[in-house]
Protein backbone atom coordinates (compact mmCIF):
# COMPACT_ATOMS: atom_id res chain seq x y z
CA UNK A 1 0.00 0.00 0.00
CA UNK A 2 1.08 3.34 -0.40
CA UNK A 3 2.49 5.65 2.29
CA UNK A 4 -0.20 8.18 3.11
CA UNK A 5 -2.78 5.90 1.34
CA UNK A 6 -5.68 4.96 3.57
CA UNK A 7 -6.39 0.82 3.31
CA UNK A 8 -9.86 2.05 2.38
CA UNK A 9 -8.33 3.55 -0.70
CA UNK A 10 -6.23 0.21 -1.66
CA UNK A 11 -8.34 -1.16 -4.00
CA UNK A 12 -6.13 -4.88 -3.31
CA UNK A 13 -6.73 -4.38 0.88
CA UNK A 14 -8.80 -7.59 1.89
CA UNK A 15 -12.25 -5.65 3.81
CA UNK A 16 -15.17 -7.30 2.73
CA UNK A 17 -16.87 -10.28 4.40
CA UNK A 18 -17.91 -13.15 2.76
CA UNK A 19 -21.36 -12.39 4.00
CA UNK A 20 -20.77 -8.68 2.20
CA UNK A 21 -19.41 -10.33 -1.13
CA UNK A 22 -22.57 -12.56 -1.64
CA UNK A 23 -25.09 -9.79 -1.39
CA UNK A 24 -23.08 -7.50 -3.54
CA UNK A 25 -23.04 -10.36 -6.21
CA UNK A 26 -26.33 -11.74 -5.60
CA UNK A 27 -24.35 -15.30 -5.41
CA UNK A 28 -24.46 -17.53 -2.36
CA UNK A 29 -21.72 -18.62 0.00
CA UNK A 30 -21.17 -21.57 -1.65
CA UNK A 31 -20.93 -20.79 -5.29
CA UNK A 32 -17.91 -17.96 -3.57
CA UNK A 33 -16.49 -21.47 -1.69
CA UNK A 34 -16.60 -23.39 -4.92
CA UNK A 35 -14.89 -20.93 -7.23
CA UNK A 36 -11.92 -20.70 -4.77
CA UNK A 37 -11.38 -24.22 -4.84
CA UNK A 38 -11.58 -23.84 -8.98
CA UNK A 39 -8.93 -21.27 -8.17
CA UNK A 40 -10.79 -18.22 -9.72
CA UNK A 41 -10.16 -16.66 -6.40
CA UNK A 42 -7.64 -15.93 -3.58
CA UNK A 43 -9.57 -13.79 -0.67
CA UNK A 44 -7.27 -13.46 2.27
CA UNK A 45 -7.79 -14.89 5.57
CA UNK A 46 -7.72 -13.16 9.55
CA UNK A 47 -6.08 -14.84 12.15
CA UNK A 48 -9.34 -16.64 13.03
CA UNK A 49 -9.59 -18.00 9.37
CA UNK A 50 -12.48 -15.83 7.96
CA UNK A 51 -12.57 -14.85 4.23
CA UNK A 52 -11.73 -11.16 3.33
CA UNK A 53 -12.23 -10.03 -0.21
CA UNK A 54 -10.58 -6.74 -1.88
CA UNK A 55 -12.67 -4.08 -4.32
CA UNK A 56 -10.21 -5.64 -7.14
CA UNK A 57 -11.69 -9.95 -5.97
CA UNK A 58 -14.87 -8.52 -6.02
CA UNK A 59 -14.56 -6.65 -9.85
CA UNK A 60 -12.91 -10.14 -10.64
CA UNK A 61 -15.68 -12.18 -9.31
CA UNK A 62 -18.44 -10.00 -10.95
CA UNK A 63 -16.53 -11.18 -14.08
CA UNK A 64 -16.54 -14.40 -12.95
CA UNK A 65 -20.55 -14.37 -12.04
CA UNK A 66 -21.09 -13.01 -15.79
CA UNK A 67 -19.50 -15.63 -17.55
CA UNK A 68 -20.64 -18.43 -15.41
CA UNK A 69 -24.30 -16.79 -15.99
CA UNK A 70 -23.19 -17.05 -19.88
CA UNK A 71 -23.07 -21.19 -18.98
CA UNK A 72 -19.18 -21.05 -18.61
CA UNK A 73 -17.80 -23.39 -16.20
CA UNK A 74 -15.17 -22.97 -13.90
CA UNK A 75 -12.80 -24.62 -16.05
CA UNK A 76 -13.40 -22.45 -19.09
CA UNK A 77 -14.02 -19.35 -17.14
CA UNK A 78 -10.46 -19.93 -15.40
CA UNK A 79 -8.91 -20.17 -18.69
CA UNK A 80 -10.65 -16.87 -19.96
CA UNK A 81 -9.02 -15.00 -16.93
CA UNK A 82 -5.66 -16.64 -17.76
CA UNK A 83 -5.36 -15.82 -21.39
CA UNK A 84 -7.18 -12.03 -20.53
CA UNK A 85 -4.34 -12.08 -18.14
CA UNK A 86 -1.69 -13.06 -20.78
CA UNK A 87 -3.27 -10.55 -23.20
CA UNK A 88 -2.93 -7.59 -20.78
CA UNK A 89 0.97 -8.49 -20.17
CA UNK A 90 1.55 -8.32 -23.78
CA UNK A 91 -0.11 -5.14 -23.95
CA UNK A 92 1.73 -3.61 -21.40
CA UNK A 93 5.06 -5.05 -23.46
CA UNK A 94 4.12 -3.64 -26.31
CA UNK A 95 3.23 -0.47 -24.79
CA UNK A 96 6.29 -0.08 -23.22
CA UNK A 97 8.56 -0.95 -26.12
CA UNK A 98 6.77 1.79 -27.97
CA UNK A 99 7.42 4.20 -25.42
CA UNK A 100 11.50 3.31 -25.75
CA UNK A 101 11.29 3.85 -29.39
CA UNK A 102 12.49 6.58 -31.11
CA UNK A 103 9.16 8.22 -32.88
CA UNK A 104 10.97 10.15 -35.54
CA UNK A 105 13.39 6.68 -36.40
CA UNK A 106 12.38 5.60 -39.85
CA UNK A 107 11.14 2.05 -39.76
CA UNK A 108 12.36 -0.18 -42.65
CA UNK A 109 10.27 0.10 -45.95
CA UNK A 110 8.63 3.54 -44.66
CA UNK A 111 9.41 5.71 -47.52
CA UNK A 112 8.28 8.53 -49.03
CA UNK A 113 5.25 8.00 -51.67
CA UNK A 114 6.96 7.92 -55.12
CA UNK A 115 10.89 6.81 -54.25
CA UNK A 116 11.91 3.30 -54.45
CA UNK A 117 14.87 1.76 -53.30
Amino acid sequence: MNEGMLSVDDPDHPLYTMAQVTEALGVTAPVLRRWERAGLVRPERTAGGQRRYSRREIEKLQHVAQLAGEGMTASGIRRVLDLEQRIDELEDRLASRDAERPQDAERPGDRPAGEEG
